[in-house]
């Protein structure tokens, strides 16, 4: 069975194409106007092993809000389509990574609810000209479309770049485990309710 997905979302504000592969190398393609934020997803693609592609075009000349939001939510969605029925996977996921003075967990359940425990004491505001609560609204948007709950904890770090690269490569090794197939639940739904 493949799992990939190609998901088209088209708004006033943005225009976001997301085409993924849940059994890729970790190959990433990203054209979002967002240079740091394509920096995260490559993050998720390399140590989740998916492969991602994204293109976006939203109202930059306002600032990013929209457009990082509903990459989040575009992706999501991808997410959802592609990973399909959930028989046989593991269903959980977590990583800790750290990197310099800087380390994360994240935790993750494919549970069919959306649910989020952000918590990140950012160190500084911005990263260049990126606003760091940004961040929360990409994951917010992801969950809400993806039904999965996420608990990220930055454990400790100095340095805000550190901060959110150990998110992101925890994010992306966790959905790696969660997506990973459970040989002793082929075909069968990681669920007592036999529904996720």
């Amino acid at each position: 069975m493949q799992r990939t997905a190609q998901v088209e979302r088209n708004t006033l504000e943005t225009r976001i194409s997301i085409s993924l592969n849940l059994d890729g190398a970790g190959t990433g393609s990203f054209s979002t106007g967002v240079p740091f934020l394509e920096h995260m997803l490559d993050q998720i693609a390399r140590h989740g092993l998916i492969d991602l592609e994204i293109t976006a075009k939203g109202d930059l000349h306002i600032d990013a809000h929209h457009t990082v939001e509903d990459i989040g939510i575009t992706f999501g969605q991808a997410l959802a389509k592609a990973v399909g029925d959930k028989k046989g996977i593991r269903r959980y996921g977590h990583a800790y990574v750290p990197l310099d003075e800087a380390l994360s967990r994240v935790v993750l359940d494919l549970s069919g609810r959306p649910g989020i425990e952000f918590q990140v004491d950012f160190t500084r505001a911005s990263i260049g000209e990126f606003d760091v609560d940004l961040f929360h609204e990409f994951f917010q948007g992801f969950v809400n479309h993806a039904l999965v709950t996420l608990h990220v904890d930055n454990l400790r770090g100095d340095n805000s770049h550190h901060q959110i690269e150990t998110v992101f490569k925890a994010f992306g090794r966790a959905m790696r485990m969660a997506l990973s197939a459970d040989p002793a639940m082929a075909g069968i739904t990681p669920s007592t309710k036999g529904v996720l």
